[in-house]
């Protein structure tokens, strides 16, 4: 039976083929003596359209001296509007889905990952929010269908992703796939949070959306497993021990401490204990932005101590159960626990991570428990940090040894003040593209010419982020070649 694995493997192989023949895929050979040729889509074949974000993309590219770093960021700050999204109209409301790019099916995560960045531009563009109000809409609808799903399909009756039609579960109808992640719902929270903080629009949270966040919390509760192991299980015949849970579905034996269990990571991986020490961080932050929301839109103050109530047992326990020391007694973040004293450390490229957790909001970069995970984190303390000839990062099981994540160089950037670092990323960005002028899902650490995805929205919108990040706070770095 094909995997999701197998399904981007065979998309990936030709583009990787062009890219080591030294085309560009789109570009002809007439096109070629230019090597900086816009790679979007014709405007009228452009999905989303947005004057803001055009007007952000042309100012933030005219104070960018390296000519190539300025191309890729054209390439990739819009490629989520350009290529992914699709608005509509269902059950009289607007409705916007986003693809991740090469998968025709939306997830949680990456659909809210793909616009955050786009946020900061809503309050001045009627288009923008409307197609912010579409994907609020189709998240807590995707929630009510099942709040266990990690992705949905486009038309809520459909049949799964191929790879997912024999998993054993209990999958509904227009589920894509049903990994049990927990920031499968923290994100559509950031991204609520985020556009009602942006606009004070406050049209989207209407009760179904309500019904929605009581789901969240409903679930994250039960995933607490104080009593019993709760009614998510999930197994797949599969030759990637990561694909699948243990003990009948219900993964590694764990004491209940009071966090969240989750299953699977962000990655989509399976989790080796189900304890996440990032994941529950995240919907602490989760959790107080969603009372928040609750108090001052719909004056709901029950709800709101509920949430808030949780928050503070979560965090309690993380804050107790989720910390290592070093052998000089400092402190830093495992990656994973199972309550019985046994602590994993590493960190995975995808967000949540150990390394992202300043991004997300959910601690200060210059925290000291931070800064030390983060040095570890980007060392060979951590079993997935690779250096090589073409750069150095994190990358995870999903892909396996050798292959960095870009989105990790970009969290590194991220995360720092120092400009050195920084440019020092971007170096590494603009030099593992593999002269697509995208980002990529993975890159070999000493071929970046060997890629996985070609087409991965999250990656180039996070991309277009950064750039724009420190455009407005290292302008100097981007001034230079």
């Amino acid at each position: 039976m094909p995997t999701r694995r197998d399904f981007l493997k065979l998309l990936g192989t030709a583009a990787t083929s062009a890219a080591a023949g030294g085309l560009l895929p789109g570009v002809s050979l007439a096109q070629s003596s230019s090597p900086f040729i816009s790679k979007r889509p014709p405007v009228n074949k452009r999905k989303f359209v947005s004057a803001a974000v055009e007007r952000q993309l042309a100012s933030v590219k005219s104070a960018i001296g390296d000519p190539k770093l300025a191309w890729m960021f054209e390439n990739c700050y819009p490629n989520t509007l350009d290529t992914t999204v699709e608005l509509g109209t269902l059950d009289g409301k607007p409705d916007t889905f986003v693809i991740t790019g090469d998968i025709d099916a939306m997830w949680l995560r990456d659909s809210s990952a793909q616009v955050v960045p786009y946020l900061p531009l809503a309050k001045g563009d009627a288009s923008l929010q409307r197609l912010f109000r579409g994907l609020i809409h189709r998240q807590a609808r995707c929630i009510r269908i099942d709040p266990y799903a990690n992705s949905f399909m486009p038309d809520p009756h459909a049949q799964p992703l191929i790879w997912a039609r024999h998993d054993d579960t209990d999958m509904k109808p227009g589920v894509g796939e049903r990994k049990w992640e927990i920031d499968s719902l923290c994100y559509p929270i950031r991204l609520a949070h985020g556009y009602w903080a942006a606009t004070g629009d406050t049209v989207p949270f209407d009760d179904d959306w309500r019904a929605a966040m009581h789901l969240v919390l409903k679930t994250f509760r039960e995933q607490q497993r104080k009593h019993d192991h709760g009614p998510y299980h999930y197994q797949r015949t599969s030759p990637n021990p990561t694909e699948t849970q243990s003990l009948s579905g219900y993964g590694n034996p764990t004491r209940p401490n009071g966090m969240i269990h989750s299953m699977f990571r962000p990655s989509d991986d399976a989790c080796v204990y189900p304890l996440s020490v990032p994941s529950n961080l995240f919907a602490v932050l989760s959790l107080r932005q969603l009372a928040r929301m609750s108090r001052a839109i719909h004056r709901d103050l029950a709800f709101a101590s509920d949430c808030e109530a949780l928050a503070d047992e979560v965090e309690q326990a993380v804050h107790r159960d989720g910390r290592m020391r070093d052998a000089d007694g400092r402190e830093y973040w495992a990656y994973e626990i199972d309550g019985f004293g046994n602590q994993l450390f590493m960190d995975d490229a995808n967000v949540p991570s150990l390394l992202g957790l300043p991004y997300l909001g959910c601690c200060d970069r210059n925290d000291p428990t931070y800064r030390h995970t983060r040095d570890l984190v980007w060392s060979h303390r951590n079993p997935y940090f690779f250096q090589g000839k073409a750069a150095e990062g994190i990358g995870g099981p999903h892909e396996g040894p050798r292959m960095i994540w870009p989105m990790s160089i970009m969290m590194y950037a991220q995360t720092t003040d120092d400009p050195a670092q920084i440019r020092q990323c971007l170096t590494w960005l603009r030099d593992t593209d593999a002269g697509t002028g995208f980002m990529h899902e993975s890159f070999d650490q000493d071929d970046p010419a060997k890629f996985t995805r070609s087409w991965f929205a999250w990656a180039n919108t996070l991309f277009g982020e950064l750039i724009v990040d420190v455009r407005g706070k290292h302008s100097e770095l981007l001034k230079g070649s």
